[in-house]
């Protein structure tokens, strides 16, 4: 199972994703299986399924080069482009965080991640803070950041690939007094925005569901790009909601509802999706006739 958990960067209903975000999704879902690599041929047919034309995707490509995510290849004789090992590192841990449901509960306990870093290393407070946010932190207090207490291995793990461990202190904690724990949450977290992404999310993807329910046998071409959308809309969610205990949780949450829609269209769409990128990948052979989207 693949997919991808790079820093999200689409939209929900109203918008289309970036074609960067489309491209990530991409390489999370089919490029690791044939060893990180995808010719710029299958790329610029795939994502014109998707809605975005050729130079778009070539714009995007350079972006995500400079950041150090795609590195330029040749497989074969034919131009494309590869993950690289961070990119890698950062997809493979992305899948446990989208593709497994993990709720909190209060007899786990809080984890708490207290930090300190001096105003020479302003660049690295300011990647800390980034990489507690992505992994679903609240902030409790300046330099205190909160988080279900089932996220501490993962935690370890990012600081110390990110070489942050050395400004943090990290505890396993309980709520003792004097407030309400659920107030509390509502405050560490912005709980009404989210609930509004999720909405977004319903909204957006559950009549593709009832469509999909509807058909007696999968279309692939339509499967593949109703299932890249759904997906690069829903990574970043998972990120944003931390798996909080359902007891700290509004009573209208609608995070379980859209999560099973998300898994719906995953078990509809990603064999038939992954059959038309096949189709794709082994058709003519353009890759070797386009050039490369430059330095």
């Amino acid at each position: 199972m693949t997919t991808v958990g790079l820093a999200p960067g689409t939209e929900l209903s109203g918008s289309r994703p970036q074609p960067r975000a489309l491209i990530v999704t991409l390489y999370g879902l089919y490029a690791r299986e044939v060893g990180g690599w995808l010719g710029v041929a299958t790329l610029v047919r795939l994502l014109g399924e998707l809605g975005v034309d050729e130079p778009a995707v070539r714009s995007s490509i350079s972006r995500l080069k400079r950041r150090g995510i795609l590195e330029g290849a040749r497989v074969g004789g034919a131009a494309g482009y590869a993950l690289s090992d961070r990119a890698r590192a950062i997809l493979d841990e992305g899948d446990r965080r989208i593709f497994e449901r993990h709720r909190g509960s209060l007899e786990a306990g809080w984890l708490l991640a207290i930090f300190s870093v001096p105003e020479s290393e302003r660049e690295r407070r300011h990647t800390l803070r980034s990489r507690l946010s992505w992994l679903g932190f609240g902030t409790a207090a300046s330099g205190v950041w909160i988080a279900p207490g089932h996220l501490d291995a993962e935690t370890r793990d990012v600081l110390e690939r990110y070489e942050l461990s050395a400004y943090v202190d990290l505890f396993r904690a309980d709520y003792l007094a004097f407030g309400d724990v659920r107030a509390q949450v509502a405050q560490w977290w912005d709980l009404g925005r989210l609930q509004g992404l999720y909405d977004e999310f319903l909204a957006a993807f559950g009549p593709i569901r009832t469509r999909w329910r509807r058909r007696r046998s999968p279309v692939d071409a339509a499967a593949f790009s109703d299932y890249v959308r759904a997906l690069t809309a829903w990574r970043r969610l998972p990120y944003l909601d931390p798996g909080l205990p359902a007891e700290v949780l509004p009573p209208s949450w609608n995070g379980a509802r859209a999560a099973d829609l998300f898994f719906e269209l995953h078990a509809l769409l990603a064999e038939p999706a992954h059959r038309h990128v096949d189709g794709v990948r082994h058709g003519p052979d353009l890759d070797r006739r386009i050039p490369t989207a430059g330095p």
